[in-house]
């Protein structure tokens, strides 16, 4: 699993009954994969009563292509 520094992993799964972990935090980005988790995890922080929440759109895979090129990207295997 790729993260980025500082980052804490909270599986989707998970996220509504680990809330309280970050419900201090100012700021927060929420990212996956590609981004599609991403965004139901940010639907679920915000009406959870968090205000400042951010996904990265595209995931990690993106952020990877556009912003760290030295980042390793999953390989797809073919069927």
């Amino acid at each position: 699993m790729t993260s980025i520094k500082g980052s804490n992993h909270i599986p989707l799964n998970e996220l509504v009954d680990r809330v309280q972990e970050i419900m201090f935090e100012e700021e927060i980005l929420v990212y996956c994969h590609h981004g599609e988790r991403a965004f139901f995890g940010a639907q679920v922080l915000i009406k959870s009563g968090l205000k400042k929440v951010y996904h990265l759109t595209g995931g990690i895979d993106a952020w990877s292509q556009v912003v760290d090129p030295k980042l390793q990207r999953y390989k797809s295997e073919p069927f």
